[in-house]
């Protein structure tokens, strides 16, 4: 019985971890390696079959609405976001002199979320978060530097051209990288330093390149103090997008879509508080009628310049929150970089902004830098697994 085992052991073939690989008994390694045929390469045709594969795949498993949604989320992001930067530099260019007032406007639209978070809790059934005194705290805090960030932007587009000005916001994916890395313990990778290095080397070559793009109503000392405003705006929006994700972490403990408007409602308010506090500090509501006098266009475009600034600094907002929760981070950092070019473009079809040779290379060297950033943040995204 022995013997008969052992011989009905040794008949049997060899499995190896190595997929595919298959050793008879009294055959060597080597010599199946020779013997068999080599593994064709994965071709570019193959690549494509499989990314429709799986697109599809993706396709069919959400609902005809999801995308609709996903599709609107993604329009109002690519659209919001680069209007509201080219209407805040029009009211500059038009006239306009508060920096408050287009602070104030960044802000002033916390009433549209509002109207989209009350069915929420009345059609979806959801409760409202628990109000503790933390989490009242941190939405007081936020608010404040949310106020502060849009002021120190707002000096920025008074100063500054429009593709500039974007060119620059770009680099609050540094700040919000490290801030993240330090703050809330995000993890960091070769790729994401090598994105930080290269946006960091396209802000100096426009700092390099200052002369070309200033108005020459604006002097050598306002388009370096605008200089400066932007990056400490984007390095506080860094700040600001960090601590938010830590009071989900420590506070909330959940995410969910109601739960996120809920804190952009409130963060919004407190910032709306705080410029509102601001503007009639410095009596700009009062000068808002005589400015519309003297506004490019009469009081027609002064009023039209606001509210559209209004609406599309609310909407590119609420469209990056449906994106995120939608889809992914990965999305939403993609449509991020796609937005920096367009606005440069916008700025330049629209405005008549200077696009010299140094800030097209800029622009190269920043679009580069978020594609690193995505490439790093896609070896943290863990892989669905495959559908039989």
């Amino acid at each position: 019985m022995v013997d008969s085992r052992q011989d009905q052991e040794q008949q049997e073939p060899l499995l190896l971890p190595s997929p595919g690989l298959l050793i008879m008994p009294g055959e060597t390694m080597e010599e199946e390696e020779e013997s068999s045929p080599a593994k064709p390469a994965t071709t570019w045709r193959d690549r494509i079959s499989e990314f429709k594969a799986e697109f599809w795949l993706a396709y069919n498993a959400k609902a005809v609405s999801h995308w609709i949604l996903l599709f609107l989320s993604s329009l109002a992001m690519l659209v919001a976001f680069p209007a509201s930067s080219l209407l805040s530099r029009v009211y500059y260019s038009n006239g306009g002199t508060s920096k408050w007032v287009i602070s104030w406007v960044a802000v002033a639209g916390w009433p549209l979320s509002a109207l989209i978070l009350l069915p929420t809790y009345v059609i979806c059934k959801r409760s409202p978060t628990p109000l503790t005194f933390k989490l009242v705290a941190s939405y007081i805090v936020l608010g404040f530097l949310s106020g502060a960030d849009n002021l120190m932007y707002a000096y920025a587009y008074a100063y500054l051209p429009a593709s500039t000005s974007s060119l620059l916001a770009s680099s609050s994916l540094i700040f919000s990288t490290l801030c993240g890395y330090f703050i809330v313990n995000n993890k960091l990778n070769a790729s994401m330093i090598n994105s930080i290095v290269v946006i960091t080397a396209a802000m100096a070559i426009i700092a390099l390149d200052s002369d070309s793009d200033r108005y020459g109503n604006v002097s050598d000392k306002q388009y370096i103090m605008g200089f400066i405003w932007d990056i400490l705006a984007s390095a506080l929006h860094g700040l600001i997008f960090a601590l938010s994700e830590l009071v989900f972490v420590k506070l909330l403990g959940r995410r969910s879509f109601h739960v996120v408007l809920e804190q952009q409602v409130m963060v919004s308010f407190f910032g709306f508080l705080f410029t509102s506090i601001g503007v009639i500090a410095n009596h700009d509501f009062g000068k808002m009628s005589s400015e519309a006098v003297k506004f490019k266009g009469g009081e027609s475009a002064y009023i039209l310049v606001l509210v559209f600034g209004v609406i599309t600094f609310q909407a590119g907002i609420l469209g990056g929150t449906a994106v995120l929760f939608l889809s992914n981070t990965v999305l939403a950092g993609v449509l991020n970089a796609i937005r920096v070019p367009l606005t440069s473009i916008a700025a330049v079809i629209l405005l008549h902004d200077p696009m010299s040779g140094f800030k097209i290379l800029s622009l190269v060297i920043t679009f580069w830098g978020f594609c690193s950033y995505i490439y790093g943040s896609l070896s943290f995204t863990p892989k669905k697994e495959a559908i039989p």
